[in-house]
């Protein structure tokens, strides 16, 4: 069988994957990432592999690592065309996850993933993601871009990303010596930070009815424009955290994600307590007010969606609560006694009242 030749040739390019477009974009990272270098970082982008050795001051260094992504977040960044903010998402959604072991994050890597690359809105993306690792002192060594036609819709992409620290052994945070009169401080979140987005668009649909008038929204959320309220960035914790555990015996961390203060802090609970918060004793946002209201919701789910104006959990002993949260506040953190540690009594890990 003769296979006819063809009319004319295609290249990679004709088939929607612009090589010199990802060549521009690694030359745009590549001071970016310069910004986040740190000690350990033996090789960085543009190898097949980056090399990172464990800092030698570590004696028994013990690796966490952490993965994550920004998820519905995105949509709205695809519509309002908001693109910088959610590469400090992506990363602090992952060293904060990391933070909670005790652990200081080391290293970064993300994964950029579209139909057809547009240099300018990936160098954005990417930007905020080098941002991020610069506010958390962690290196941004690596990472992939992938140009995928007809795998994403036209001018959408997603990001993933996985950070990894280190903590001595004998430091590693568990919660296993939390006990009954421990006392709970909350660190103020930034906003809704990157979960709960499918109900928030769901909220904004709603507002502003079938014909999607965005005048029938609030202009301002708490002194910002709205669109700018609902986009800011996760807090990055890590800093003023690693700052307190260096001065303070603290006994547990929780990172407040997907499931609010009532999934989360019970993950680092030993068996047999519970914490119990007390109600108002941190503000509700006006942000967060628009949306229980706009969604129609108690506090229950409002609680186990949104991290709810809580975006950290610290548990000490009672004894250290006054100085820790004087540190955290030196740090540049807002933070509120929020409750305590209890035995538990019904069977609920969480109560809020």
């Amino acid at each position: 069988m003769t296979i006819p030749a063809a009319s004319f040739p295609l290249s990679y390019k004709d088939a929607g994957v612009d090589i010199d477009a990802g060549d521009a974009l690694v030359e745009r990272i590549k001071p970016l990432a310069r910004k986040t270098m740190r000690e350990g970082v033996l090789a960085g982008i543009g190898g097949f592999g980056a090399l990172f050795e464990v800092p030698k001051r570590y004696r028994e260094p013990v690796l966490v690592s952490g993965t994550d992504g920004v998820g519905t977040k995105l949509k709205l960044a695809f519509e309002w065309n908001i693109h910088d903010t959610v590469g400090i998402d992506l990363v602090a959604m992952s060293v904060n996850d990391v933070l909670v072991q005790g652990a200081e994050p080391l290293f970064f890597l993300d994964y950029f993933a579209c139909g057809k690359l547009d240099v300018d809105t990936a160098a954005a993306v990417i930007g905020g993601i080098a941002r991020g690792c610069e506010l958390s002192g962690c290196a941004l060594i690596g990472g992939e871009t992938a140009e995928m036609p007809g795998m994403y819709a036209a001018g959408e992409y997603d990001l993933a990303g996985f950070a990894v620290g280190a903590v001595e052994k004998s430091k590693i945070l568990t919660g296993k010596d939390v006990v009954a009169g421990d006392v709970v401080l909350g660190l103020a979140s930034s906003g809704v930070h990157s979960n709960g987005f499918s109900l928030v668009r769901k909220c904004i649909a709603r507002a502003c009815g079938p014909a999607r008038d965005e005048s029938k929204l609030p202009a301002t959320l708490d002194g910002k424009p709205f669109r700018q309220a609902l986009m800011e960035p996760t807090r990055l914790y890590v800093k003023p955290v690693l700052a307190a555990l260096a001065a303070h015996p603290v006994k547990a961390l929780a990172h407040i994600t997907g499931g609010g203060l009532l999934e989360n802090i019970p993950r680092v609970l030993p068996a047999g307590t519970s914490a119990h918060l007390r109600k108002g004793s941190w503000p509700q946002s006006e942000l967060f007010a628009w949306l229980q209201r706009t969604a129609g919701i108690g506090d229950h789910e409002m609680n186990r969606t949104f991290n709810n104006g809580i975006g950290m959990v610290v548990v000490v002993d009672a004894a250290d609560a006054k100085a820790t949260a004087q540190t955290l506040r030196q740090q540049g953190e807002t933070v509120y006694e929020i409750g305590i540690i209890a035995h538990i009594t019904d069977g609920a890990a969480v109560e809020i009242r």
